[in-house]
């Protein structure tokens, strides 16, 4: 019944989006290809039109409400209602994909603290360690409630197989993106105020999670972990607050050098970017694996999401055999990439309506191994000579009456008006399902 219930939730939110800025058959069609994109059946957009910047916003709300409602129709199970701690526990399942993760069934719990603020709650994904799932699973209900972030939502995942004990494979990406689908949809949950984060083998995940979905969190927070940076790639980070915390004798898989190495590193982009790269991270002295979990999540609850940053950098790499095909405002058309090997690097700055792209591949070399597992690498770059890409621009940023520049490596790639059109808005939404990156016009340029 609860499941009903927070159906009929999706529905009333789909409700309150209404406006007023599309035709009825236009609607029809966007529902169509949105229920396309959930199900994997669809074709490309159709129906097209130009946007007058006094309507931006009305069509924004309209295509939000049609994305609503084809989440309400094909996202399903979506979540159970969140229980407090003096109210009778509920599991709600979550059935993996079966080529992803076989006979795979993920339960969690959905806890709630405190009362619902005006912007809705922040929502916590908790992931546990690498133990007997059931004991973990049952520790980390335990744990979340003990935590002083109230009011707060807390995901907490069960691991579906212990054989598949990683956080961040894609079955369980599939998860996460599932998990932020019906976050955004739902009005109980601030958009802007989604964290992950997880304990020894959940801090392994959360902290891999942190760089490949680091434009959809407000923070991170991985404990007793520490990951070669290579699977986590710290430049990525530059607007999220991200906290890691290990014990000083944590010398397991050289978890506590992993976290000197990121340290160093945060310290780094920090003074390279001040404003940027605000981080907590600390090995804790005196202890191993075991340590004090009470700090981070209150320090995470204090930070929020910025979705339209003036700059980020983003380090396309694979997790797990896929790679992301967006990150903010960028969506890869043509990847840049000569192999396998390598990864390709946009760093975007944003001033005075002109756009500053920067295009390299980036190649790995590994200088240091502790226990067989890369622990230091060195970096060469190339400017990257092929590809395309779309810019998505935001009217928070952009001046639409005005021309756009597009600069790629050192040159022009595009100047000139740019008009709003929803297929852009509609391109955005299912590219990102994120309520706040419904950009009203985007640019694509070639990468030479």
């Amino acid at each position: 019944m609860k499941r009903f219930y927070i159906v009929m939730a999706v529905l009333f939110v789909a409700a309150v989006c209404s406006a007023s800025g599309l035709s009825g058959s236009r609607q029809r069609k966007v529902k169509k290809y949105f229920s396309g994109v959930l199900t994997g059946n669809g074709a490309g957009f159709s129906g097209d039109k130009k946007i007058s910047v006094k309507d931006i916003n009305d069509v924004r709300e309209t295509v939000w409400q049609c994305w609503c409602e084809a989440v309400a129709a094909n996202e399903t199970p979506g979540f159970i209602v969140p229980f407090a701690q003096d109210e009778p526990r509920d599991t709600g399942y979550w059935r993996l994909p079966q080529d992803l993760e076989p006979d795979a069934v993920m339960p969690y719990y959905f806890i709630k603290k405190g009362e619902q603020p005006q912007d809705g709650y922040p929502l916590f994904l908790y992931m546990h360690g690498s133990g007997s799932k059931v004991s973990e699973w049952k520790t980390g209900i335990r744990l979340c409630y003990s935590y002083e972030d109230s009011p707060s939502l807390h995901f907490i995942p069960q691991i579906p197989r212990e054989d598949h004990y990683r956080w961040a494979i894609q079955s369980k990406q599939w998860a996460w993106e599932k998990l932020l689908r019906l976050a955004f949809v739902d009005s109980s949950i601030d958009a802007n105020r989604i964290y992950f984060y997880g304990i020894s083998e959940g801090g392994y995940g959360s902290q891999r999670l942190a760089s490949f979905y680091a434009d959809y969190l407000a923070g991170a927070g991985p404990m007793a972990g520490g990951e070669p940076l290579k699977n986590a790639p710290m430049e990525n980070l530059a607007n999220i607050a991200f906290s890691l915390r290990t014990g000083e004798r944590d010398y397991s898989f050289g978890r506590n050098m992993m976290t000197y190495n990121a340290s160093l590193v945060m310290d780094s982009l920090q003074a390279a970017h001040p404003g940027m790269y605000n981080h907590f991270i600390e090995l804790i002295p005196n202890m191993g694996h075991g340590i004090n979990y009470e700090k981070t999540t209150p320090w995470l609850a204090k930070h929020t999401r910025n979705p339209h940053p003036t700059y980020f950098y983003w380090e396309d790499y694979d997790m797990y055999g896929r790679h992301r095909t967006g990150f903010y405002n960028i969506k890869v058309n043509e990847t840049s990439r000569n192999s396998d090997e390598e990864r390709t690097c946009y760093e975007v700055q944003i001033a005075d309506n002109v756009v500053d792209v920067k295009v390299n591949n980036v190649t790995y070399t590994t200088i240091k191994e502790l226990y067989n597992i890369p622990m230091l690498f060195s970096k060469s770059y190339e400017v990257a000579t092929k590809g395309k890409i779309t810019i998505f621009l935001s009217e928070q940023l952009f001046d639409f009456s005005q021309p756009v520049k597009v600069v790629v490596n050192g040159k022009v790639a595009f100047e000139g008006k740019v008009v709003p059109r929803l297929s852009a808005m509609v391109e955005s939404c299912a590219e990102f399902f994120d309520p706040e990156r419904l950009f009203p016009a985007s640019v694509t340029v070639d990468i030479k």
